[in-house]
């Protein structure tokens, strides 16, 4: 059975076999099980290179050996980092013995983060941050994972949650002490004149949580348009490889196909979809309804035509952009009612598509830091806080309690964000999401 007691070790560096191995120790008996391994520990923080053996004197392999007395390390506990040989038997070796101590095992997913957020050495949303850096494959992906890590986004939200305290004790106060003479008089008007500017504040980040949810996520972008518009060469030619089977016969995409790329250091995923005509082939049909459903759910469509034949698709309810482009430009003159024209045979147009594309998210970007809401969960949350505060701000006919029982419920939610407020039920989701030696 594991207990938060136990002392955790797990390989924290990449697959095996690799140049290097790090294997961390973490928790109450580290330190003593790293002496019984190597000996005499260097000093804090310190790297000395060590023979490890067993506990029988046989020698497993030399390596780096680091301490991190607690409570300054990651975990907030001592730790104790081996660095040996990466083969997968010198780390089989390793574990094998470490497994023979009492009361230490191999660390669970995430638990070396959970036992950090656990003894205040990061918040949720810092260990959300962590987890989007490891899994970061983009520049902007990792810009913004650094921005959440390193809590940055956590001092917008606490000193939000500060105003907010403020605002009640203020309120409580002339509450209490109406009629005391030492007490100045309603401070309402200066409360509610902040409370109205905080209002804003989370009116306007909240803007920009869906460019977050992109950078995080992926700018979908959707191919579209009647079969034999070009739409999988294009898929094909953006992705630099044969996603999508190109033929002359319409229909030939019947589901929804789509390829990650990484465009100006954005996440793109582009999707590839059926041609959209009336049909009544069964499996056609289908996969129409489906490219429907994913034009839908849609940042950007590519409207693809042929030059020359009318576009007759119409994206009824979609409010995202549209880029109507006319294909195959190498066979038709360029002309037309569309926003650019294209080859996949020459590349022409393709820069002017790539140009686009960084429109779309020049667009989305402007004016937003990178301290920015990523997660449904922090829009839901910030969504909830700022209706609580518009209620706590407009019902002034409302008895001071009950307004500022709104703006303590404000309070609340922005501690879900965080963490600093009751959400163990949110913590196994979130630390499913880590490797086991982090």
């Amino acid at each position: 059975m594991s207990h938060a007691t136990d002392t955790i070790y797990a390989l924290s560096s990449g697959g095996l076999p690799a140049g290097v191995a790090v294997v961390r120790l973490s928790g109450a008996r580290a330190i003593e099980i790293a002496e019984t391994l190597v000996g005499s520990l260097p000093t804090a923080r310190e790297a000395t290179l060590k023979t490890i053996r067993t506990r029988n004197g046989l020698t497993l392999d030399q390596g780096l050996i680091l301490t991190f007395p607690a409570p300054a390390s990651f975990t907030g506990e001592d730790c104790v980092e081996l660095q040996v040989h990466g083969s997968k038997a010198v780390v089989a070796s390793l574990f094998e013995e470490l497994a023979a101590f009492e009361d230490c095992r191999l660390a669970e997913n995430g638990e070396f983060t959970r036992r950090a957020l656990e003894n205040g050495k990061m918040d949720l949303v810092e260990v959300e941050g962590l987890a989007d850096l490891i899994s970061a494959e983009t520049e902007m992906q990792r810009r913004l994972a650094m921005e959440h890590s390193a809590g940055k986004l956590s001092a917008l939200y606490d000193g939000w949650a500060e105003r907010l305290t403020r605002a009640r004790a203020l309120i409580e106060a002339e509450l209490d002490f109406a009629d005391e003479d030492d007490v100045p008089g309603s401070v309402s008007d200066q409360v509610w004149t902040d409370m109205t500017a905080l209002a804003v504040e989370i009116e306007r980040h909240l803007e920009g949580a869906s460019f977050g949810e992109i950078i995080r996520d992926g700018l979908k972008i959707v191919i579209a348009g009647e079969p034999n518009a070009g739409k999988s060469s294009l898929m094909n030619a953006l992705a630099k490889r044969e996603v999508a089977i190109v033929t002359d016969i319409a229909g030939t995409t019947r589901d929804v196909l789509h390829v990650d790329l990484d465009i100006e250091g954005y996440a793109v995923r582009l999707y590839d979809t059926a041609g959209l005509r009336e049909t009544e082939e069964v499996v056609e049909r289908e996969g129409i309804r489906r490219a429907l459903h994913t034009i839908a759910e849609a940042d950007l469509v590519l409207s693809l035509a042929e030059i020359g034949k009318e576009a007759r698709v119409i994206f009824e309810g979609f409010e995202g952009r549209v880029v109507r482009i006319g294909t195959k430009c190498d066979l038709h003159d360029a002309a037309g009612d569309y926003d650019l024209f294209l080859s996949v045979v020459t590349g022409a147009g393709f820069d002017a598509l790539h140009d686009a594309i960084r429109n779309e998210l020049s667009v989305r970007a402007a004016g937003f830091s990178l301290a920015l809401p990523s997660r449904l969960r922090h829009r839901e949350l910030l969504t909830e806080s700022l209706r609580l505060l518009h209620l706590a701000c407009k019902e002034d006919q409302a008895g001071l309690d009950i307004r500022a029982e709104y703006l303590r419920l404000a309070a609340h939610r922005l501690g879900r964000i965080t963490g600093q407020v009751d959400v163990e039920d949110l913590l196994d989701v979130i630390f499913s999401e880590f490797c086991i030696g982090k």
